[in-house]
């Protein structure tokens, strides 16, 4: 009889161990992939954190750096800051100290250009409340003022009425100042406040829209997260304003804290 035909092939083990094998093999590539997308994810969030932090910080900065001397102060709460921006600044000859008058002659500016706003003199005179509620005789005109265009002496006029400021300053400077503004968080925005007018409290009605005076500044911020501290300026020292805040993603639980400190230019 002849030999019967040898048969190969795989056992049902082997089988299942190349399946298995096939299996663990096919799983590499994919979590490769997804946890370099998720990497690469994790990156680009970080850096739209940071340049969220970074436009904030600076945008506060850079504004700070325009404060009158002696100007900013807080809400009771720490969260909300308040300012009168410098517009402008001259020296004077002759300023109304001992009687109210419609205008006094001033040094026109070096570019030859004008500017508008109210008009202070030694702001150390009054206190930060004081300054934000304009009085005659007083540090800050409640009435607007106009600094023409020219050169050498221009004349410096009061737009309505008269007004006796309360002391002369040592170096004999005039500010020219906007009105406030205000840097505040609510929710997950940090916003800019302006064209609000005189208040007697730091935030007691801030515009609501855009086109009344309210513009965003950055966010995503971790909800009050924002918190601002002041040393006021004095005869021997600048002023600093020193504010805190942290982003946070939209994502994930991720946050980056910010710290930053600004000084006040302290000009008599």
């Amino acid at each position: 009889m002849g030999r019967l035909a040898r048969q190969s092939g795989f056992t049902l083990t082997e089988l299942i161990i190349v399946i298995v094998l096939l299996g663990i093999i096919s799983v590499i590539p994919i979590s490769f992939i997804r946890y370099s997308a998720q990497g690469a994810l994790d990156t680009a969030n970080r850096q739209r954190l940071a340049m969220a932090a970074g436009v904030i910080s600076e945008q506060i900065s850079r504004d700070m750096r325009t404060a009158l001397p002696g100007s900013v102060r807080l809400s009771a709460d720490s969260r909300c800051l308040e300012y009168l921006p410098i517009l402008a600044s001259t020296v004077y000859r002759n300023a109304p100290i001992r009687s109210a008058r419609p205008s006094f002659p001033v040094l026109a500016l070096s570019d030859g250009a004008d500017s508008a706003g109210h008009a202070v003199i030694y702001p150390y005179a009054a206190t930060t409340d004081e300054l934000y509620s304009p009085t005659t005789p007083g540090v800050l005109s409640p009435m607007t003022v106009t600094l023409p265009t020219g050169s050498g002496t221009v004349i410096l006029s009061f737009d309505s009425g008269n007004h006796q400021f309360i002391t002369d300053s040592p170096i004999r400077r005039v500010f020219v100042v906007n009105t406030p503004v205000t840097f505040c968080q609510e929710g997950r925005f940090v916003y800019r406040y302006s064209d609000y007018g005189f208040q007697t409290t730091v935030g007691a009605a801030l515009p609501d829209t855009f086109t009344d005076g309210r513009e965003v500044i950055g966010a995503p911020l971790q909800p009050n997260s924002l918190l601002f501290n002041v040393v006021p300026p004095s005869l021997q020292r600048n002023g600093l304003v020193t504010f805190e805040f942290a982003v946070q993603s939209d994502q994930s639980a991720e946050r980056i804290y910010v710290a930053q400190e600004v000084q006040l230019r302290n000009v008599p």
